[in-house]
Order: C-alpha cells, then structure tokens, then sequence
C-alpha cells in the first residue's frame, strides 16, 4: 500500500487551487466581449449570448463531468475541463493577437461563442472538485472542508474584478489574454502535481475489485463514503431521490442568485444611485468576495449546526436583505442590504454541499452535478426575471428583489422540509 499517495488536506488543497485558477481565467471573456460587439456589429441579444456563453457551458457541464467523479475519481474530468480552457483561452488569445480589430467581422461570431463556451469549462470544474473532496473526509469534517474548497474557488471573480481594469488599461486586450492564458496553464499544472484521488480510486487504478477497495479503503485510511459506479448510474439514482432536488432549488436560490448579482449589482448601483463604475465595481466586488469568504466559515458552522439549521439561518438572513434591497431608496441601507445577501447567500452555498454527501451518499459525485448544474443555471434565469420588473421608473431595480424575497421563502419552506424529514428518520 505503499504506493497510495496524498491526504485529505493535500487532495483538499489540490482541488481548490485548480478550481481557483479555472475559475479566474475565465473572468476575462466576458468583460472583453463587449469589445467585440462594434467590430462585428452585434444585437444585445447576440452580445448577451457571447457573455453569457462561458457561464452556460460551465453550468450545464457540471452534471456528466462530475458524474464522471463517481467512476474515476476527480483527476481525470479535472484535468479534462482544464485543457478545454486551455484551448478555449489559446484560441481566444489568437482571435485578439492577429485579428482585432481590423479583420473582425459578423462571420467570426461563431467561433467567438465555440471558444468562449471552452474557456467556460474551467467553471465546470466546481462539481468535480466538490465530489472529489467529498470523497477524502468523512462526514463530521465535511463542512469545513467543502466550504474551503467552495469559498477559496468562488473569491476568484472578486479579486479579477479589481485587477481586469488596471490589465486592460496598462496591457492591452492581447497582452491581458496572453497572461490570463499563462495564469491557466501555470493551475493546470498545479493540479496535475497536487491532485489526488481519494484512496477508493488510487486502489481500483491498481487493478482491485469494486468490493476489495471498499473494504481496504474503510479499514486502511477511513473513507466513509463510497460511488455507486457507472456514470448513468450515479446520474439515474441521485435523480430518483427527492433530496437531490430539493438541494437543487436551494442551490438555485443562493449560487444561481450569487451568479444573478455579480452581472445585476452593476447595473442596478450606477442605474439606482448614479454611482461610478469605479464604485459600482468595487461595491460589486465586495459583495462577490464577502459571500466567497461567508462560504468559508459556513462549512465549519455547518459541521457544529448541521446543514438543515445553518440553511435555515442563511435564508432567513438572505431575505432579510432582500427586503431591504427591495424597499430601501436609502444608500447605506441598500448598502447593508447587500452584504446581508452575500452573507446569507454564502452560508446557504456551504450548507447545500455539506447535506449533498449526507442526503445522496450512495451518489454523490451524480447529485453534486445536478445541485451544481442546475442550481448555478439560476444565474441565466433569474436576471431576466428581475430585468421585468424595469421600466420606465427607476425604482424597478430595487422591487426586482422581491424575486429573492419569493425565493427566500420559497427555500426556507423546503430547508424546513428536510430538517424535519431528518428528525422524522431519527438523524
């Protein structure tokens, strides 16, 4: 057994460095896109696919990649999304270093989306890093351990939301790619040298039966949870069970809403109040990194609590905020409502990914997609949703919030439901 290797902190670390830096790559497409609509004279509906594309192909491939979990352990789809950005990001680089802005044209609009929805795929990597680390600890410690991997990942738009204006300004479009395409290659190559399988999956690598890797994994190292095997299989069972989507719409709620917020709170700050971008950013920004550093602690406040409670407390905190968003005309209050919503938002992040290997333990890496895919498709839903509520008066960007205010007791109701069911099974 000597040549098992790593430990859950290692395969910890691992995990939420390659998640970090795919995530972080990406955050370039989207800003920049805009550069591209007068060259080839796009509609806001065609530049409003182009930005969304890379959020898209990193929701909607959350589900089978981390399936894929489930049969191989996280390395391989890890690494598998990260070379997708890769190329997404290289063809990116070379779109921008030869032909902007003179040889653009309507006819490159196609190979724009491709290689956006590539360099999305670095996105994707959430679900199988979630299921990955799920499989090193054991249930008292996975709290902590999902919130760190989930929190640390998630800082990434924040911390790229300050330093993208001062690249774009002092690089220029093709030198700020090139280095967001080294920033990928440099984590793709820190996780190929920190990842690790949890010992289940370094013990069937070796040729051992289903059965046999069970039972060494137990005995030998401690692993608590185990896949059920096929790809379709862990997808088909976690599908059956109805905690899975409960989780879902709480997922729905807080990272679909989180996602939602990063693109509406720009908008809403210098439409609502007449602030600066500078400021609308950097108020956007603090926003996005509290709910990421919130999704931290709420893992460790999730082991000592349980996932049901915390989630309880994080809703009721999130729709604290949203009616202060939805109602307030007053800056400071809309300011604090705001934070309100990050820290509710983050906490309830932590609390859905602490109760999927407790709810779907038998399919973890299946449930982790659909919680991760779909829940995160909420930040493609719900904009549109809050963008109704904006006509003529201004006052539209604030009542949108009354959406996160149906939300809110809509999951509470459904959080409620599943703390009751644990009590009712005795846990």
């Amino acid at each position: 057994m000597n040549d098992i290797k790593g430990t859950p902190n290692q395969g910890l670390a691992g995990a939420t460095l390659g998640f970090f830096f795919g995530f972080a790559a990406v955050a370039l497409f989207s800003p920049t896109a805009k550069n591209f609509q007068q060259m080839l004279n796009l509609s806001p509906v065609l530049l409003g696919l182009l930005v969304a594309v890379p959020s898209l192909s990193g929701s909607l491939l959350r589900i089978p990649f981390s399936a894929w979990v489930d049969t191989t352990g996280g390395r391989k789809p890890f690494l598998v999304l990260l070379l997708l950005s890769i190329i997404g990001m290289l063809g990116l680089f070379l779109v921008v270093q030869f032909l902007y802005p003179d040889r653009m044209n309507i006819h490159l609009y196609p190979l724009l989306l491709l290689l956006g929805a590539l360099s999305g795929c670095g996105i994707a990597t959430f679900s199988v890093g979630i299921s990955q680390v799920a499989y090193w600890f054991p249930q008292k410690r996975q709290g902590y351990a999902l919130g760190m991997f989930a929190g640390i990942g998630n800082l990434a738009p924040g911390i790229f939301s300050f330093i993208l204006p001062f690249a774009l300004s002092s690089l220029g479009l093709a030198l700020s790619y090139f280095f967001w395409l080294v920033f990928l290659l440099v984590g793709t190559l820190l996780y190929h040298l920190l990842g690790r399988n949890a010992w289940y999956f370094q013990l069937k690598a070796r040729g051992k039966a289903h059965a046999e890797s069970v039972q060494l994994a137990k005995r030998r190292f401690g692993q608590e949870i185990f896949p059920s095997g096929r790809l379709l299989n862990s997808l088909l069972i976690s599908m059956k069970i109805w905690r899975t989507w409960a989780l879902v719409i709480l997922y729905f709620t807080s990272f679909g809403g989180f996602i939602a917020l990063t693109a509406w709170f720009p908008i809403y700050w210098t439409s609502f109040y007449d602030v600066s971008i500078v400021m609308a950013g950097s108020l956007t920004a603090s926003y996005s990194i509290l709910a990421s550093l919130t999704r931290v602690g709420g893992g460790a406040v999730s082991d000592r609590l349980g996932g049901e409670k915390t989630a309880l407390l994080a809703l009721f905190t999130m729709f604290t905020g949203a009616i202060f968003m939805a109602f307030s005309q007053q800056f400071v209050l809309s300011i604090l409502g705001s934070l309100l919503m990050a820290v509710g938002m983050g906490a309830n992040n932590a609390a859905v990914f602490k109760l999927v290997p407790q709810e779907v333990p038998q399919a973890v890496g299946g449930a982790a997609g659909w919680v991760g895919g779909l829940g995160a498709f909420g930040g493609f839903i719900i904009p549109p949703v809050m963008g109704a509520f904006v006509k003529a008066h201004t006052i539209g960007y604030a009542r949108g919030f009354v959406v996160f205010i149906a939300l809110s007791v809509f999951s509470l109701a459904i959080a409620a439901v599943l703390r009751a069911s644990k009590r009712k099974a005795g846990g």
